[in-house]
């Protein structure tokens, strides 16, 4: 990956930023080393890619899963810039947000009882009239 590659494509933001989400993607970031030390980043470094790891949090991933995408399959050879690595990885690998959730439908009423005019039964219909054994047997 070039700078001019980094450059051009810009590192995602979260819709609503969140102070609490925010300190959560730092540490995640500040973690990595744990995982490799090759992924060793600077205090500038982790505050310029806490908002896209804030993004992936504000999609519903788990810190879990950002630090898992971040850290596997990782290159054999050194990795002299690890911050551009992880913000193509943050980048290019970025899930898409959940669709919002369906409108629940109406809750249909059911139709009122009803007393039926031969047998004086209860049902359900839209209008009084009669029940269905009475209309059926056409008494």
């Amino acid at each position: 990956m070039t700078s001019s590659t980094a450059a051009a494509t810009p590192l995602p933001r979260p819709l609503a930023p969140d102070p609490a989400r925010a300190r959560t993607a730092a540490d995640l970031l500040a973690g990595l080393r744990a995982r490799d030390p090759r992924l060793l980043l600077s205090a500038a470094d982790i505050s310029r890619l806490t908002p896209a790891v804030s993004t992936w949090l504000e999609r519903g991933i788990e810190p879990t899963a950002v630090q898992q995408t971040l850290t596997t399959l990782l290159p054999q050879e050194p990795l002299h810039h690890p911050a551009g690595f992880l913000a193509h990885r943050l980048t290019t690998l970025l899930p898409p947000p959940l669709p919002p959730e369906p409108e629940p439908a109406p809750h249909a009423r059911p139709h009122p009882f009803q007393t039926c005019e031969t047998c004086d039964r209860a049902f359900r219909a839209p209008e009084p009239g009669r029940c269905k054994e009475c209309a059926a047997g056409g008494s």
